[in-house]
């Protein structure tokens, strides 16, 4: 439960938040906030599921796909990969975390794997990338349309 609270709902509003930025979709925090907390509840329920290990995923990045179908009236390609995009920078920020985090410590994740608390904070570093990463990318696209008129 400390997880999902302390790295599941971050993940989720991080991964929403650039979905948004990528779609357009005006950011208003309580949108983002409860995208998010639905995303992270969801993945931690689907990972209780007796399913395959990734299928997951694939349903979490479908529900992510359905809301932001609805929240960009009817935007089906737009919502398509700023779905796929979002889910991609997660998965290259928590892949390329881990090698990180060995290369600046002594631990392995292996044996970090018995400590929550390790755990969680190792895994916040990508979602805290993953906020810079939105925020900067809404920044250049806000420029850019100011300077377009």
């Amino acid at each position: 439960m400390i997880v999902l609270l302390l790295q599941g709902i971050p993940e989720g509003i991080a991964i929403t938040t650039l979905a948004f930025v990528i779609s357009r979709i005006p950011l208003t925090l309580i949108q983002i906030v409860l995208v998010g907390i639905i995303l992270a509840v969801c993945a931690s329920a689907f990972r209780l599921l007796p399913i395959p290990l990734g299928i997951h995923t694939i349903l979490v990045i479908f529900i992510l796909f359905i809301v932001l179908t609805y929240l960009s009236k009817g935007d089906v390609s737009l919502s398509f990969i700023s779905t796929i995009l979002s889910s991609l920078v997660l998965i290259i920020f928590e892949t390329a975390s881990l090698p990180l985090f060995e290369q600046i410590s002594i631990l392995t994740p292996k044996a970090l794997y018995p400590f929550q608390v390790a755990r969680i904070i190792l895994g916040d570093i990508h979602v805290i990338i993953l906020f810079l990463v939105a925020y900067l990318l809404n920044t250049f696209l806000s420029k850019k349309d100011y300077l377009k008129y």
